[in-house]
């Protein structure tokens, strides 16, 4: 049984069909990419999976249970766990009051002080900046803050949308490693990531969405190595 796993699901926008019968599973401890081009359904399906947008058909399920017919705070709760795209910090509160909202719905308060300090591991800069105010933060240092606040929330399944949109190439690097490193520690990630190359370097298997449907999946590194995939989204001729 998979950990996490869609089901024929149909999400819509008003009148807009944004996901057209997407099914996909993610077993305990792997890492999942979904690529594909803008518009291709890659966000949606992760806020689908939230239940920030319920899908109009189809299930999706954890650990064999269906969450498409809760409300999206109740499927936190359960474990399922954003960092959105755009961060979406809390710009004025500071490093440490974003970590703890992060954990805001845990009831095992004796821990959540021991899963600060493991996000201060994974991310040493934010405890430098402990004290700051998440506006005033660079823009990887506001993505590791996201991804730390998911982290609070003790997931069972980390859904990452767009972890390297708008930093320089070395924060990229940096942030991708970490990733790997929160996977090693045993967080099953799903992944939505613009950045193809680096999103299969890392993960073990992969989906690619073109216009709300999925039209490839396999493992990582046969979809690196796919022309299709290479020429449509690695920049290779």
């Amino acid at each position: 049984m998979a950990l996490l796993e869609l089901k024929d699901v149909h999400t819509y926008y008003g009148n807009i069909h944004a996901l057209k019968g997407i099914s996909l599973t993610v077993e305990k401890g792997e890492i999942v990419t979904l690529i594909g081009s803008n518009g291709a359904g890659k966000s949606t399906t992760l806020r689908t999976i939230s239940g920030i947008t319920p899908p109009r058909q189809g299930q999706v399920s954890l650990e064999g249970k269906r969450i498409d017919q809760i409300p999206a705070h109740k499927v936190v709760n359960l474990g399922v766990l954003q960092s959105p795209e755009g961060r979406r910090i809390f710009p004025r509160l500071t490093v440490r009051e974003n970590l703890e909202m992060g954990a805001f719905t845990r009831t095992d308060k004796d821990n959540i002080a021991s899963d600060m300090d493991r996000v201060f591991e994974l991310f040493p800069r934010l405890k430098e900046r402990v004290s700051q105010y998440g506006g005033t933060l660079s823009g990887g240092e506001q993505q590791m803050l996201a991804i730390g606040r998911a982290l609070m929330g003790r997931p069972k399944v980390l859904l990452l949308d767009e972890p390297s949109m708008g930093l320089a190439p070395v924060l990229v690097e940096q942030i991708f490693n970490i990733i790997k490193d929160i996977n090693a520690q045993g967080t099953t990630i799903l992944l939505v990531e613009q950045n193809a190359l680096m999103a299969l370097g890392i993960a073990h298997r992969g989906y690619v969405l073109q216009t709300g449907q999925i039209v490839l999946s396999d493992s990582a590194k046969a979809l690196s190595e796919n022309e299709t995939v290479q020429k449509a989204y690695l920049g290779m001729e």
